[in-house]
């Protein structure tokens, strides 16, 4: 047998393309539904992992990293200020800003939430797929991490 013609390459790459987007899309919902985090809007819950992720930071900073007004952000932050999630304290540069941060209870749903759905992957592929199969997902996880650190 010859080499593959290059536009039959290129089409089974950009079903895989959909169908990986399609089934990496599906993974991340199901996960969601693990820990759902509550009553909070998809602009909230941004808010409170861009502080997880990156740490305190101004309300300014991350309206700037969210793309929208500082006045939304404002707006924002103290419903979550109310919620008992992200708490602000003086900037000891610049007493007139206030750097936010996560609250302890902030940080402990996200640690439940996260335990949730580690726990819940963890059961799927110990009940869902058979020893080998178990191989193969761990041998595809070189070539995904390969796809996303390009």
């Amino acid at each position: 047998m010859g080499k593959r013609k290059p536009e039959i390459e290129t089409a089974d790459a950009s079903g895989l393309a959909a169908e990986l987007h399609a089934l990496s899309g599906k993974l991340k919902r199901r996960l969601r539904e693990q820990a759902s985090a509550g009553d909070l809007t998809p602009s909230q819950t941004s808010v409170l992992s861009h502080l997880d992720r990156d740490g305190p930071t101004t309300v300014t900073a991350l309206a700037r990293t969210e793309g929208v007004r500082s006045q939304s952000m404002g707006a924002t932050v103290a419903v979550l200020e109310a919620a008992g999630l992200v708490r602000g304290s003086p900037d000891p540069r610049d007493g007139r800003q206030t750097i936010l941060a996560l609250t302890p209870a902030c940080r402990e749903l996200f640690r439940s939430g996260r335990a949730a759905r580690h726990d819940w992957l963890f059961r799927a592929i110990q009940t869902k797929l058979t020893p080998q199969e178990q191989q193969q997902l761990a041998a595809s996880m070189s070539l995904l991490n390969r796809l996303v650190d390009t």
